[in-house]
């Protein structure tokens, strides 16, 4: 745990979700988390070597976030961007977007840095399509993600969320969400922690396949992604 996310289990209390919800939601995350991994498995592969050989070091990018209650897991993602690069414009970028509750018109999307010198031309494609996201299948499947939820934050950007938003984590993080699947590009960094509040509280198992199907269309048609 981190800060003060164990609170999130006493906010998370009175939108805790029935076994019956939670169950249909772990089923239909394995189901198609497997089906993605065996047909997706060429396409990952080539990825894979694509990112080894086009930049120095390893294809995939471990990093630590924090799921539901605040736990840590470690997600997977394509690396994107150069070995060893420092993540100080991150911080600073998204500290301001948080501070200010506004989206950068420079950027190509939230918590997306537009003209980050430390991706790579690889990287940019990834990005731009998604693609750099599909090693979290694997997340899916071993339990640290689901499908449908809000996405999994930094440690340190925990500690610069207002606490009406920390019940966004009563709910397993999502590889993909309500704000990613409409427009998000066009959202302040609020609109969107609001609209995994509101997912948290009002979501269920038909949203779910919504927002899955929404989110089809925004991979087929790419604009600002979610990082």
């Amino acid at each position: 745990m981190v800060g003060d996310v164990g609170s999130v289990r006493a906010l998370g209390a009175g939108v805790e979700r029935p076994r019956g919800r939670r169950v249909a939601q772990r089923t239909l995350d394995l189901l198609v988390a497997c089906a993605g991994v065996v047909v997706l498995s060429p396409l990952l592969l080539v990825i894979a070597v694509l990112v080894r050989v086009t930049s120095p070091g390893p294809a995939l990018f471990r990093q630590t976030r924090l799921g539901q209650y605040g736990r840590r897991f470690r997600i997977l993602k394509f690396r994107t961007m150069t070995l060893g690069c420092s993540d100080e414009l991150h911080r600073r970028y998204v500290t301001a977007l948080l501070a200010a509750g506004e989206l950068s018109a420079e950027g190509d999307g939230i918590h997306k840095l537009g003209g980050d010198p430390r991706v790579t031309r690889l990287g940019r494609m990834l990005r731009r399509t998604s693609l750099d996201e599909l090693p979290q299948l694997f997340n899916i499947l071993v339990g640290d993600m689901s499908l449908v939820g809000p996405r999994p934050m930094l440690p340190w950007e925990f500690e610069l969320l207002r606490p009406d938003h920390h019940v966004r984590f009563a709910v397993p993080a999502g590889l993909t969400g309500l704000w990613q699947a409409g427009g998000r590009s066009a959202l302040t960094m609020t609109q969107a922690l609001e609209l995994d509040v509101q997912y948290v509280r009002t979501g269920g198992l038909l949203l779910d396949l919504r927002i899955l199907v929404r989110t089809v269309g925004v991979f087929l048609v790419p604009q600002g992604r979610a990082r």
